[in-house]
């Protein structure tokens, strides 16, 4: 990992500001994820665009951009919460879609349940209009080291 990812984790770390850390990581950046909040707590939103319904006619998110979404949550919850250089890499990701998408802003946070040596097991929360009323639930593992 590029002194650039030590940096922005450090700086997101300590100035509440993760927007750096979302910025180099490409997928992301592509995706146009924005970090929300502060508090020391992780959450993202991932503005509508109509470029992104898998639905046209009941204009509906892609259930694979939501997915996407609910991965990288949980990929940036553990880069700022490990103290590691590399990058962790994914192992598995399950979801449960609860309610279509509707074409607005999506809203994601992760927990790491359980954080081992070698693996993570991740929990993320997908909502809309309230946090309480998720639209996808997920879990995903994911290598910590590859020693």
């Amino acid at each position: 990992m590029s002194s650039h990812w030590s940096e922005a984790r450090r700086a997101a770390r300590e100035r509440h500001d993760y927007q750096a850390l979302i910025e180099l990581i490409p997928y992301a950046r592509f995706l146009g994820i924005r970090a929300e909040g502060g508090n020391g707590r992780l959450c993202l939103r991932l503005p509508f665009r109509d470029s992104l319904i898998g639905n046209p006619r009941r204009r509906a998110w892609h259930g694979g951009v939501t997915a996407a979404f609910m991965e990288n949550a949980a990929l940036l919850q553990l880069l700022l919460q490990l103290d590691e250089d590399r990058v962790p890499k994914s192992i598995d990701f399950a979801i449960d879609y609860l309610l279509p998408g509707r074409a607005e802003d999506l809203h994601a946070d992760c927990t790491v349940s359980r954080l081992g040596s070698r693996v993570a097991h991740t929990v993320i929360r997908c909502w809309q209009r309230e946090a309480d009323q998720p639209i996808a639930v997920a879990r995903a593992h994911f290598l910590l080291s590859a020693s």
